[in-house]
């Protein structure tokens, strides 16, 4: 957790230094939106599926853009009878510098954020093995992203997504591949 408030803390030192200037040529509001699946695998529990939302909030600097999300992944098994199932829910937000190219159709980028994540695990224990119960615990830890991916255009207002991300939490780090397609809004 010292690391996250280490990074954190000079994430937005860097911020600061850099916001006058920034702001002389931003562009922000609800650009886009869009809707993202992939895979995630979870340290220790095994690879599953993950769904996720996000919008666009234009640019902070002309390279730099700013997006918000809500990412969901859950893992559920069974071991005779006895149910367990851990789940994630993300909110967070990421900053992402655009790379120029010299095919605009293709927009590759790297990214970080910050995110808080809403994790919760069960265990149901059936009848045979006790009087039956369920054993729930739930924590909300801040964790830290890094990652990077590739945007094209499908369409005037349609872009395909593809992104790979590492998260850094206390409780399972994870790395995920996502694709996904956003919509641009307005004119």
């Amino acid at each position: 957790m010292k690391r996250i408030t280490l990074l954190l803390t000079l994430t937005l030192a860097s911020l600061a230094l850099a916001a006058p200037a920034a702001m002389a040529q931003s562009d922000l509001g609800l650009k886009r939106i869009g809707a993202a699946i992939g895979i995630v695998d979870p340290e220790a529990l095994g690879t599953t599926f993950s769904l996720g939302v996000f919008a666009d909030h234009g640019t902070v600097t002309p390279n730099i853009s700013l997006e918000s999300r809500l990412d969901y992944w859950g893992q559920s098994e069974s071991y005779f009878g006895t149910e367990t199932s851990f789940r994630d829910i993300a909110l967070g937000v990421r900053g992402k510098y655009n790379f120029e190219t010299s095919n605009p159709k293709l927009r590759p980028f790297l990214g970080a954020g910050l995110g808080l994540h809403f994790f919760k695990a069960e265990v149901t224990v059936p009848p045979p093995f006790g009087p039956g119960m369920v054993v729930e615990a739930s924590s909300t830890e801040l964790g830290f992203d890094l990652g990077g991916g590739i945007s094209t255009p499908l369409s005037r207002k349609t872009d395909l997504l593809g992104e790979t991300w590492f998260g850094i939490v206390d409780g399972p780090n994870t790395f995920s591949l996502r694709a996904g397609l956003s919509f641009k809004l307005g004119a």
